[in-house]
């Protein structure tokens, strides 16, 4: 994989345009393939795009092939022969990881946290989404700067359709709307977009390590989950040692800033440079976010602040961690009180309804005539604490997680030639994922042909030991039956090593899975309903009770 295609901050969306008649297939060159980027302005690299986009010689393929079997039979037309390929291809496609999101970097704040999930309500919106026809497995990441959901669907064009309405009724946005936002993964680009997240690649601060602690959530919360299958935990768990593996064997992490620390950079950068001592702090919120900011103001030199939280006992354990700093602590019925008293507000709390509204700030005394009269709201979460109609106040200056590009975009060269390192390494283990994935495609095969040969090994059973009589001794009968259990097993040996590839000898996936096909048909092991169609079937009737 090159640089510049791992680099690529462009999520890109394929189109294709209505269907032409048969006829007109072998004439459609790539010029007639609607390709629509939704491209993303990151510090990364601009203007690199990952396609997945059908090529036209599919369709020529299509057509030749309904051609030929046209001129053998004479009795189906173009149009039939297409319309029955399409029916095959459905009921042989193969499942597949997609990922559907918006992030900081694709949509608005104002359109994120209309989309955001909290935590508590994670299983919930697996079983929601596993209740889809479409709809396997499952997980939900959900940060102040990004709402992604992983799904594995049995059919990649109705998985995501319903997905986006699923995503649309939670939301009240419309679906065309969340279309001109989101970006949309298959397979292994899903696959290496969430490694990318975990490394900290996509984060709005790059090499940030609050996103590895949130991608571990997904997995902590997922656990027990029935909709949080083994391919989807397999997917975030190699993502997580993939995190791991980066912040190791690079310095991506090295003097990388998270968003709590561009939120305090943001707010020096605003106040005027002779307030930088004495303006008056306030953090509204003592979870991981506002200790991060406590923290952060603590390393530009301030040395008292107030702090508002629910509970004392966090801000406690944060007055005893930090010596020689003066932390106030106030309930939240003292907020207002507390925010009319402060030059600075910091909000990173999870209320899910805005703390401040326009009626609440405008009635408050103005800021220090030190930081020029306008008191300063930075807000860090999703959704917001701060709601955007107290931006028409004068005497206040509101700014988002969004906002925080403007810190970010600083020493991008540095940051380019961190991520070249980290690609390196998620291209490799995202080969091993995808091997490990592939792998699991044997596993019917093995189940079938084990059941195969256990059939057998009973029905031959039985006869032996009915020629016997009924009244042979309980040992003879014991050897019997391990007898034929060891000749099953040791003729099973070899096919079965020949049906597993994990990467500990020289045979490739290919060969595997040729081997598969091979005792498939040797055994008879297909069945007439591809195991994917079995599955929407009992999904759609589960559904319809």
């Amino acid at each position: 994989m090159s640089a510049s295609t791992a680099l690529s901050a462009s999520k890109l969306e394929t189109l294709l345009p209505s269907m032409p008649s048969p006829s007109s297939f072998s004439s459609i060159s790539s010029t007639n393939l609607s390709v629509i980027c939704k491209n993303r302005s990151t510090s990364l690299q601009r203007g690199v795009i990952r396609c997945d986009a059908v090529s036209p010689d599919a369709f020529v393929k299509i057509n030749n092939g309904a051609s030929d079997a046209s001129s053998s039979s004479g009795t189906l037309s173009a149009l039939e022969q297409l319309k029955t390929s399409s029916v095959d291809r459905y009921t042989k496609e193969r499942s597949s990881i997609v990922v559907i999101g918006l992030s900081v970097h694709t949509a608005p704040v104002e359109m994120r946290e209309k989309l955001a999930i909290p935590e508590a309500e994670w299983p919930r919106a697996i079983t929601e989404l596993c209740s889809l026809n479409h709809i396997e497995e499952a997980a939900i990441l959900s940060t102040c700067n990004r709402m992604e959901i992983y799904v594995v669907a049995l059919s990649q064009h109705r998985g995501v359709k319903e997905v986006m309405e699923w995503m649309s009724k939670k939301s009240s946005i419309p679906v065309s709307e969340l279309r001109q936002h989101r970006f949309l993964l298959y397979n292994n680009d899903a696959t290496q977009h969430l490694f990318e997240v975990s490394a900290g690649l996509d984060s709005l601060v790059l090499g940030e390590g609050q996103i590895l602690a949130q991608v571990k959530q997904v997995v902590k919360v997922g656990q027990g989950v029935n909709g949080f299958g083994r391919n989807i935990s397999g997917l975030f768990k190699h993502a997580i040692a993939v995190g791991k593996r980066v912040r190791t064997e690079t310095n991506i992490a090295a003097g990388a800033v998270s968003v709590s620390s561009a939120a305090v950079e943001l707010a020096f950068l605003k106040l005027p440079q002779a307030s930088h001592a004495n303006a008056r702090m306030l953090v509204i919120g003592a979870g991981k976010m506002g200790k991060l900011v406590i923290k952060h103001l603590v390393s530009k030199g301030c040395t008292k602040m107030v702090v508002v939280n629910r509970t004392e006992e966090r801000v406690a354990a944060i007055r005893e961690e930090l010596d020689g700093v003066e932390i106030i602590y106030k309930s939240l019925s003292d907020m207002l009180t507390s925010a009319g008293e402060a030059d600075v507000v910091f909000t990173s709390t999870s209320s899910e309804n805005p703390l401040f509204l326009k009626d609440h700030v405008v009635d408050l005394p103005p800021a220090s005539k030190d930081v020029g009269g306008r008191r300063l709201f930075i807000d860090i979460s999703v959704p917001r604490n701060v709601g955007p109609c107290v931006s028409d106040l004068e005497s206040v200056r509101v700014y988002n997680v969004d906002d925080l590009k403007e810190v970010v975009a600083a020493n991008k060269e540095d940051r380019i030639k961190k991520a070249m390192e980290a690609q390196t390494i998620i291209a490799e283990e995202s080969k091993q994922f995808e091997a490990w994935l592939d792998s699991l495609e044997t596993v019917p095969t093995i189940k079938k042909l084990r059941a195969y040969a256990e059939r057998i090994r009973l029905a031959e059973l039985e006869k032996c030991l009915g020629k016997l009589g009924d009244d042979i001794p309980k040992k003879t009968r014991r050897a019997v039956d391990d007898l034929s259990r060891g000749i099953v097993n040791k003729l099973l040996h070899g096919p079965m090593q020949h049906l597993r590839c994990d990467g500990n000898d020289n045979r490739t996936l290919s060969e595997t899975l040729e081997n598969m096909h091979a005792l498939n048909r040797m055994f008879d092991l297909d069945t007439e309903i591809s195991v994917l169609e079995q599955k929407i079937r009992i999904k759609m009737e589960q559904n319809q009770k």
